[in-house]
């Protein structure tokens, strides 16, 4: 059973080149490698040809999982979702109520995050923790450290 993903246009066109490379670049590249180990003798000797196999089964696994990204994706209609509360590709400004430090994210679908640039996953366990919250609220959110808890300053899209 697969899980139903939101994307942007632009984050599912990006999962949709990632998979065609892997498929249409990366595939044949292996093939040929494996091709070319096995022409050189002996396979159960030949390191190569095993790297090449091992290279193969990692690529196929993750051509598979993204397959299955892709095929639960759904674009959301950014202009549809209510803007009142914290949703998928909502950015927010939280406070941390003990040292007032804000933070800028924008949550994400799992394969779009990157916090090094503000995108946190829906799934993540302050992602979780906003979800719904409005302006005002207050978020206690359980992570790896304990317990923290953060003010949602503003919410925009």
């Amino acid at each position: 059973m697969s899980n139903v993903s939101y994307y942007t246009e632009e984050g599912l066109k990006k999962l949709k080149d990632e998979l065609a490379h892997l498929e249409q670049v990366e595939r044949p590249r292996v093939s040929q490698e494996i091709a070319d180990a096995r022409d050189k003798g002996d396979l159960s000797e030949n390191a190569e040809y095993h790297a090449a196999k091992e290279e193969q089964s990692l690529l196929e696994t993750k051509i598979a999982k993204l397959k299955n990204v892709v095929a639960s994706a759904r674009i959301i209609d950014e202009s549809e979702l209510d803007t009142s509360k914290v949703l998928i590709h909502s950015i927010v400004v939280i406070k941390n109520t003990i040292n007032n430090m804000e933070f800028k994210y924008t949550l994400v679908a799992d394969s779009e995050s990157d916090i090094k640039n503000g995108k946190l996953s829906v799934n993540s366990p302050i992602g979780k923790g906003l979800l719904g919250k409005k302006v005002g609220d207050l978020a206690e959110i359980q992570v790896p450290n304990g317990k923290m808890n953060f003010e949602v300053m503003d919410i925009s899209r």
